[in-house]
């Protein structure tokens, strides 16, 4: 069991209160670590840190900067196997997903940003012999960075890299249930204040970082509840924000579209990382003519899924991130039920054997719910939950899909590109709350 400190202006210390959080392993239900609570007095001191660094790093070349990104990503590409057994153990995402997809897109998103501030193009406007308008970037100061726990290293890194790269320095507050992978990151980041780490939970640690006034930026990656609460403390301090929220989305299929490339793409949008992505297709509207088969073997394809060990090769569904969202998804599930919906396949928490400890649930596909007028068709369940809904015309497919405020993003799919342009265009995501 490893117990985290916070890093603060380049080095590990302990929570100024000495209280600290067990994170369980989501797969056994035993503590993997004990996460530090921090306050207000912890974020402070970081934020001076990060204060103190500002003026130097600010000022540093863009060369230096990307140098030192591309570093870091080489640093971390040799631990990539330590770092992704230690992400599916904090997470319960298969090790084989975050050996493949999270910890590669951490190390390529030091890599993108250290070269693209390499590669900047600005526009200059004339005014008739009169004015030469340009655009001069600064640095903003200093970040407050606030990272989900679903892909807990990748998005966090997807906050970091711009940040340095801009020349700004940082204050990042990881979700409490995985926060493993962001502090073995601190051995990697020793230049001091520039990038802070400070682990706890939303109201104890990431409140007050929020509120802090002398940091101006906020970046947050999480549920749309949370994000209205940063939105009205924030507001008020007139700090720069960068919210992306909840998604409910669309998946729609059109009776032309190629059936085996849409079933099988659309198996792993609703189920990866046990449907924990913002941008899952949770909703799935199939044209009449085809419903009731795609339906069936989309049902037939979620059973063949391999729930287990998330360690475990071959295992496709790990275990969802803590008790608390498993009952939450369970939940859903029997509202399902009650507001009239079938289940086909999945919905029930797995029992058998080690599994029991850990908090598994089955894929699951529900049909028989109107489309608008009901809970589970409206509400981010954020598990292996999907709803699957016939529709007749592209009008009712396109009304179907705007009718949740969280259009975070959609898929179609079709052979016919002007039916694809036409629907897509009048798609409504991330412009209702699903993110912005």
């Amino acid at each position: 069991m490893k117990t985290l400190a916070n890093f603060i202006d380049g080095k590990l210390v302990a929570p100024a209160e000495g209280i600290y959080i067990d994170s369980l392993n989501p797969a056994t239900g035993e503590v993997n670590g004990k996460v530090p609570d921090s306050t207000a007095k912890d974020v402070n001191l970081a934020v001076e840190a990060a204060n103190r660094a500002f003026p130097s790093w600010s000022k540093t070349t863009r060369a230096y900067r990307s140098a030192l990104m591309i570093k870091v990503a080489d640093l971390l590409e040799q631990k990539l196997e330590e770092f992704a057994l230690e992400e599916s153990k904090d997470q319960g995402k298969p090790v084989s997903l975050a050996r493949t997809v999270d910890i590669p897109r951490a190390i390529y998103n030091f890599r993108f940003f250290a070269n693209s501030i390499l590669n900047r193009h600005e526009k200059a406007t004339e005014l008739d012999g009169i004015a030469l308008n340009y655009v001069h970037r600064t640095s903003a100061g200093v970040a407050g960075l606030i990272s989900p726990w679903n892909l807990p290293l990748y998005l966090l890194t997807w906050k970091i890299a711009p940040a340095m790269a801009a020349g700004c320095t940082s204050v990042c507050k990881p979700s409490e249930f995985t926060s493993v992978t962001a502090w073995m990151l601190c051995s990697i980041l020793n230049e001091a204040g520039v990038v802070n780490m400070v682990f706890g939970t939303g109201p104890n640690a990431g409140a007050p970082l929020v509120s802090h006034p002398d940091v101006p930026l906020i970046s947050f990656t999480g549920g749309t509840a949370t994000g209205e609460l940063i939105y009205k403390a924030a507001a008020p301090l007139n700090k720069k924000l960068s919210l992306e929220l909840g998604g409910k989305n669309a998946n729609i299929v059109f009776a032309d579209a190629d059936f085996d490339e849409a079933l099988k793409t659309t198996v792993n949008s609703s189920f990866a990382n046990q449907g924990e992505i913002c941008l899952c297709g949770s909703r799935i509207f199939v044209e009449k003519p085809i419903f009731d088969r795609f339906t069936k073997e989309l049902a037939a394809a979620a059973d063949k899924l391999v729930v287990g060990n998330p360690t475990v090769t071959g295992t496709t569904t790990g275990a969802l991130v803590s008790e608390q969202h498993l009952a939450k998804v369970a939940s859903y599930i029997d509202l399902a039920r009650a507001e009239g919906g079938t289940v086909l396949s999945g919905g029930s928490r797995v029992t058998d054997g080690a599994l029991a400890r850990g908090f598994f649930i089955r894929p699951t596909v529900i049909v028989g719910l109107p489309a608008i007028d009901c809970r589970v068709q409206q509400e981010e369940i954020f598990g292996p939950v999907v709803t699957v809904t016939p529709f007749d015309t592209e009008d009712e497919a396109v009304r179907f899909a705007n009718s949740t405020k969280y259009g975070l993003s959609a898929s179609l799919w079709t052979e016919n590109g002007k039916r694809a342009h036409r629907v897509a265009q009048q798609l409504q995501v991330s412009v209702r709350g699903g993110g912005s």
